[in-house]
């Protein structure tokens, strides 16, 4: 990376990373620094899609199972939260009291993850993806000082991260032909509108598509549509 670029006392610690354990552990370690609990790395999709916290989440540090008890019981579309990410790329920071704007549902995300304190910060890949470095803890707001550091560090871990390891997992062995039925598959597409639309049987579309669930290791068509867009295969 050019050598003009500032990324201070951690230039080390990223260059060193090679993979989600070392960018696990620098993610950690910048949210314990600052004062908070967790980290979630999440990858948005459209405003209007559903979305589930748990299939969001390239990368986090979240207590076992909690992600999911939340998509048992709540939609993040709903959250004011959530939102905000497509109101403004600001990085902002949410506390449990804060009220509602303008009547928004959902600005109880806080309470119903279990935490009082959230720091959000856009960010994007290199190909234009939209991602959000998101902080979680109990402690008390942060000073102006302390935000923009973690901001600006956020921004360094994520390019790294994102380079290193969500850029290279794409495809995840896909061949072209696996890829052109996974991305009709994710357009609701049935096994017999695909074959006639590329040209082949049934038979072989049912073939690829076995072979798409083993590669991805997943076990239905809804995981593996998931999976496919959080680890950019897809769009």
């Amino acid at each position: 990376m050019n050598k003009h670029y500032r990324r201070y006392g951690f230039e080390s610690d990223l260059e060193k990373a090679l993979n989600r354990v070392d960018f696990f552990r620098i993610f950690h370690t910048m949210a314990l620094r600052y004062g908070f609990e967790h980290f979630g790395v999440l990858q948005l999709a459209n405003e209007h899609e559903t979305s589930m916290l748990s299939s969001r989440l390239v990368l986090h540090d979240l207590p076992a199972g909690l992600a999911e008890t939340y998509d048992k019981r709540h939609r993040i579309n709903d959250s004011a939260i959530f939102k905000s990410f497509y109101k403004s790329t600001i990085s902002t920071v949410w506390l449990g009291t804060d009220a509602p704007e303008n009547g928004a549902a959902g600005v109880d995300f806080l309470d119903q993850i279990g935490f009082d304190m959230a720091l959000a910060i856009p960010v994007h890949s290199i190909a234009g993806t939209r991602y959000v470095v998101l902080f979680l803890g109990d402690g008390e707001d942060i000073g102006r000082t302390e935000h923009l550091e973690i901001a600006y560090e956020a921004n360094c871990a994520f390019d790294y991260f994102y380079r290193q390891v969500l850029a290279n997992k794409a495809g995840m062995g896909l061949t072209p032909r696996e890829t052109e039925i996974l991305r009709w598959i994710s357009y609701g597409k049935t096994a017999s509108e695909i074959a006639l639309i590329v040209s082949v049987s049934e038979h072989t579309v049912n073939s690829h598509t076995a072979t798409i669930l083993k590669k991805l290791d997943v076990v239905n068509r809804t995981q593996m549509v998931a999976k496919a867009i959080r680890e950019q295969i897809i769009q």
